[in-house]
Formats: structure tokens, sequence, C-alpha cells
């Protein structure tokens, strides 16, 4: 597949060109690549060298990516290139996320709600490596699983831009961003080498006025992402920007990339963090990677019944009539999508596409 001309980018003279997919907002000189590889000036002009070369496919449920208040008990068709604009010392995607080389397997747009089609999934994702790189695809690809009825959903670490969002606004329908290390500023430049999370608040901020269902992860890290005043800023801050019932979710860290060394994330520390974010008002709090936590059930605000049990990523109780209401109080428990018409979990059928170099 040709390299495809990209959007988010303006000609800056001297033949340089400044994208602005995502908040690093690289100058590229004629010839060269921003820091993700696969944005590249190309004659005064950026191009998109990874548009339709999938690195990853893979079918989940939509549990795992994680959505707890989208489309419950659905599989989503999920795909990703190569290369990120972060540099994540802890990736577990490593594999691609890390590769400079533009490789994969040729898929057209077209052909992805088809194959989310053929693997019994209501909807497409993007995710394993930053989508934001790859917008173009992105929109082409969700549009034409609107066209078969799929929705559409997009993982990012959201380092964007609000041209970004506002590009991918009618294209798709949730997003999960991944808040890590609670935003704490040595975290950010030691670990992602970014400098701040501030791009983060205002991607999140553009999502809610653009009216796209967003939910957040924090990757809770030992020793290095863990600071609970930082929790607890960002917890307040979720409370007074995006309101009560955002859902956040405290991931578990697991040893990974470079970070082998860093212990799996203390299920005390998980709980510390989630009942700091109850504190701050917010009502749907979860605790992610350790099933069987009573913290990974969303709980009724009104009266505190569990009203959807998980069990990782499987729904094992349902406690919600047919208008998302809790059958015991009433309280309506904000859910967007259809939910599963029988809850069901397929063993996860994935693969990443090997670099052939």
């Amino acid at each position: 597949m040709v390299d495809k001309e990209g959007i988010l980018w303006r000609p800056a003279g001297d033949g340089r060109i400044v994208c602005f997919a995502c908040n690093r907002k690289c100058s590229i000189p004629e010839g060269s690549h921003g820091f993700c590889y696969v944005r590249k000036n190309v004659g005064g002009k950026l191009y998109l060298a990874s548009y339709g070369k999938l690195a990853a496919m893979q079918i989940d449920p939509i549990e795992k990516k994680p959505f707890n208040h989208f489309h419950p008990g659905t599989h989503v068709f999920t795909v990703g290139t190569v290369s990120c604009n972060w540099n994540c010392q802890f990736c577990q995607n490593h594999a691609i996320s890390k590769e400079s080389d533009v490789y994969g397997e040729d898929v057209s747009p077209e052909r992805v709600p088809m194959l989310a089609d053929e693997n019994d999934c209501e909807g497409v994702g993007f995710s394993y490596n930053e989508p934001t790189i790859f917008v173009e695809y992105v929109i082409d690809a969700a549009r034409e699983a609107h066209k078969m009825g799929k929705y559409t959903v997009f993982v990012t670490n959201g380092y964007g831009t609000p041209e970004a969002v506002q590009a991918i606004r009618g294209y798709v329908d949730a997003v999960v961003v991944d808040y890590k290390g609670s935003g704490e500023e040595q975290f950010q430049r030691r670990q992602t080498m970014t400098v701040s999370a501030e791009p983060i608040k205002n991607t999140l901020l553009e999502l809610k006025a653009q009216k796209i269902h967003t939910e957040l992860t924090d990757l809770i890290i030992p020793q290095v992402g863990e600071d609970l005043e930082e929790a607890r800023k960002l917890c307040d801050w979720l409370y007074d920007n995006l309101g009560p019932d955002v859902p956040i979710q405290f991931t578990r860290f697991h040893p990974d990339y470079k970070m082998l060394e860093v212990p799996v994330t203390p299920y005390e520390l998980l709980v510390k963090h989630h009942d700091i974010a109850t504190k701050a008002g917010l009502n749907y709090a979860y605790i992610g990677n350790v099933p069987g936590s009573p913290q990974e059930h969303t709980y009724c605000p009104g009266c505190h019944e569990v009203v959807i049990e998980r069990h990782g990523f499987m729904i094992t109780g349902w406690g919600l009539d047919n208008d998302y209401r809790c059958k015991k109080c009433g309280h309506k428990i904000p859910i967007e999508g259809k939910r599963a018409t029988k809850f069901r979990y397929r063993g996860i059928e994935s693969f990443y596409i090997p670099n052939p170099q």
C-alpha cells in the first residue's frame, strides 16, 4: 500500500512542515520524519508511511480495552501499526511500538470491518500502538465500520491536540485515555519522554467538548509512578472538569521491556488509589488486571449494590434493566451502546506480524 497524504500539518517555510497530530508538534525537514518515524515530509507535504500496514490484529472483549461503560459484553476487532509518539520504558507492546521500520500486512480500510464481521465482533478498535500517529487510517477504517453498523473505539495516551480530537469526531465513538503515572512530571520525563500531562488534560477537555464517550486508565507502577498526592490531584481535576460519572480504572503493572526489575503493583497500593478516587467523589472507580477484586465490579451510586459483576474480562452478573437502571433502586448507570445479548468469553485470538527485516 502506498504512503497516504496526511492531515493535521502545515507548511513552516524552507521546505519544513509542522505535524500537529500529537502534541510533540514535530518540525520536519524535507526527506525526514517526526518522532514517530511514520509521519514524513515528502516534497513539502506530510505523508503517512504506515497507512494500511497492520502490524497487529486481535479479537478482544471490550472490557480488555478497558471499557466498563460502553457496549458491555461485546467483542472488538482491534488493529495497530508500528511505532509510537511516546517512549515508555514499560511498554507491553514494544515488539511493534519501538519499531522504526515500517512493515505490516496490507489491509485496506474497507477490509477491517469485514474482518470484524467474519470474527463475530460488534466493534472495531485502534490500539496497541498510539492510534493518533495513524489517524488518517483510523478515520477511513472507522467510516467503513460505521457503514457496516460497527461501533469504533480508540485507545490513546492522550498526548494529542484539539485538532486531532476534532478530526476523529463522528468517526470514533469512544476513547480510553491512559493517564500513565497520574501525570507526575518526573515520571513523564524519565519513563515516557514527555514533559507534562497538561496536553492529556487538554485532550480530555476536548473529548468532552466533542461529546465523545471517554473512560480513563491510570497504570500504577511501583516506585516510579505511584505518587498518591498526584493521584489526588488527578481525581479532583476529573471531578471538577469531567464530573463524578467519568469511569477511571487503576491498573496493575506487570514488568516488561526495560523495567523488568520493577515488581508487580501491590494490590494494597491499587486500593489506595481507588479509595482516593471514591473520596474525591468519582462514582465509577475500578481496579484492573486483578481478576477477582471486588473493585472490578460496577456499584450503583444510589444503593451501593453490585449492578455489573465481573471477573477479569468476563461479565458474571447483571443487575440492570434494559435502560441501564439499577433493578433495586432505579438509579440510572451511565453506559453507552448496546450490551451483548448473550455474554460470552472467547479465547483471545491475536498475532503480531513479524518484521520481515
